[in-house]
């Protein structure tokens, strides 16, 4: 018979596998794939002891991996999006049009505000960085920026604009659990950011102007390398208008992608009739090939492809396993249920609320998770203390989405690894918006305003 799993051991399991992964993938160097490996393991061999079926644990992992298909399907897309983007020159010309219009000593802060509009438009902070965020990072580079810190500010804004936006899933998930409605959800978070607003711009503007730039005669060559070899044309940005008339008409992100990728291919055969349907396959397949002589641009724009995503789907299955098997092995919840009990006070309630979320994205990398399992647990605390529902909506979304991103093995930190090149560890340090946004929750937790909880949506 199935023995119930005490407290001490679920505490005992969560810091062991977060040893196990910590000391592999910073102690050691590892690739995360097989520390989660390892984990799970550890979690299988726990469960047999305890007298859990094989068909549990199996059951376990499955649920684990299903929320994880259509975010894994989006990275497919996206992947071959990017290539066909650089290939119909759709990204070199956002890259040359924005050195046109951008002063560099101005030019991360600009990336910030240009990410944060951009992300509010779509609703995706994935969309946003893989997008004009792609052709941000390529100019930050052509300029001189150290990679982690361009990738910083990309990020600071694309997760700005995601935790506000409307159109975000995460958003309309954080309202949906707390039973808050949207725009007094998204109005409630303008308390905190505000804030991380301003202290992200001063920050970015300080560290802007501490670095070094590439001069103006190197950023004219490049440009002329990128007009010589590319289409540059208002035409091409045609794909770029596409995703926000889908974002401002609600279509979801799938046929979005797909129609982008359509019509940037009919813009591909419109510049460069001769291009095959075989060649186009291998396009989106490996992804785009820059040979353009010049060592920066090529290694700037030689990315995209499907197969370029498929080290983060790896990691992703894995850890959204691990995460099926805390959850199905009742870990995770053993714990909130404990602590949620002892919770008395606003502050502490918000403390507590906002560190699960983030614990939760530590163990299980899922941000929908991390809002949903705290969300759930502490509602009837939040109810209890008499406190507006519309707060337990602002810790988890600030605690869950926006601190996924600061996560090696999280959806969107090996999203944005994949995607732009540069690891998690490496620009963790210069994505402020993302743990000042639950570092300010927390704050205010404590010394803001008590506000009675009066009716729900």
């Amino acid at each position: 018979m199935k023995k119930e799993v005490t407290l001490k051991e679920s505490i005992f399991l969560l810091i062991g596998i977060l040893a196990i992964i910590g000391v592999c993938i910073i102690g050691v160097g590892m690739a995360p794939q097989v520390p989660i490996l390892l984990s799970i393991g550890v979690l299988i061999v726990f469960g047999k002891l305890k007298g859990i079926s094989w068909d549990t644990i199996h059951k376990g992992i499955q649920q684990g991996i299903t929320p994880g298909l259509i975010p894994i399907l989006i990275f497919m897309l996206i992947g071959a999006l990017i290539s066909v983007w650089i290939a119909a020159g759709t990204i070199p010309t956002i890259m040359v049009y924005g050195f046109n219009i951008m002063l560099p000593q101005f030019f991360l802060p600009s990336v910030f505000i240009i990410c944060a509009v951009v992300g509010i438009t779509v609703g995706s902070s994935f969309t946003t960085i893989s997008t004009i965020g792609i052709a941000l990072f390529g100019m930050g580079q052509i300029m001189g920026y150290p990679a982690a810190i361009t990738t910083g500010a990309i990020v600071s804004g694309a997760f700005l604009g995601n935790n506000i936006s409307p159109l975000s899933d995460t958003t309309n998930l954080a309202s949906a659990i707390a039973e808050v409605d949207l725009f007094e959800h998204i109005r409630n978070m303008m308390r905190t950011m505000i804030p991380a607003f301003l202290i992200s711009l001063v920050f970015f503007v300080i560290i802007g102007r501490s670095n070094s730039l590439t001069t103006g005669n190197q950023i004219n060559e490049l440009v002329n390398t990128l007009r010589s070899s590319f289409t540059i044309t208002v035409w091409t940005l045609l794909p770029v208008l596409t995703l926000f008339l889908c974002a401002w008409k609600k279509v979801p992100a799938i046929p979005t992608l797909l129609l982008s990728i359509a019509i940037t291919v009919g813009v591909i055969f419109l510049y460069a009739p001769q291009t095959s349907f075989l060649d186009l396959s291998n396009l989106m397949q490996d992804g785009f090939v820059s040979n353009t002589g010049v060592t920066s641009v090529d290694e700037l724009l030689t990315r995209g492809g499907i197969q370029s995503m498929m080290w983060s789907v790896s990691l992703i299955l894995l850890a959204l396993a691990l995460g099926g098997l805390l959850v199905e092995l009742n870990i995770i919840n053993t714990l909130i249920d404990k602590i949620s009990a002892f919770v008395s006070s606003k502050g502490k309630l918000i403390l507590m609320t906002a560190l699960s979320c983030m614990g939760i994205n530590l163990l299980l990398g899922e941000q929908y998770l991390s809002i949903i399992l705290p969300g759930k647990a502490f509602k009837h605390q939040f109810n209890k203390l008499h406190l507006a529902s519309k707060h337990l909506s602002s810790t988890v979304a600030n605690g869950g989405a926006a601190f996924n991103a600061l996560i090696p093995w999280g959806v969107s930190g090996v999203f944005i690894t994949g995607t732009l090149g540069v690891s998690t560890l490496e620009y963790l340090p210069y994505a402020v918006f993302c743990f000042a946004a639950p570092l300010l929750t927390i704050v205010l937790g404590f010394i803001g305003k008590d506000k009675k909880n009066t009716k729900t949506a």
